[in-house]
């Protein structure tokens, strides 16, 4: 019987392969923090309301009603 041979390829010696895909845009970390969100986590919606005076103590946090972010 035959002997069958391998060719093996050798990989660059820097990392450079493992970079080969590009990342979307809207993936990458931005230092754009400062951009002004449209939607509030729950407890800053809690807190917005207590501010407006439209939260008392006992009301469910579940069904909020909406809320625009504080300019």
């Amino acid at each position: 019987m035959g002997e069958r041979r391998v060719q093996l390829t050798r990989l660059p010696k820097t990392g450079t392969h493992l970079n080969a895909m590009s990342q979307h845009p809207s993936y990458k970390s931005s230092s754009s923090s400062a951009v002004k969100r449209n939607v509030l986590k729950r407890f800053e919606r809690v807190e917005l309301l207590k501010k407006r005076g439209e939260w008392k103590d006992g009301d469910r946090v579940v069904g909020l009603k909406k809320t625009k972010p504080a300019e």
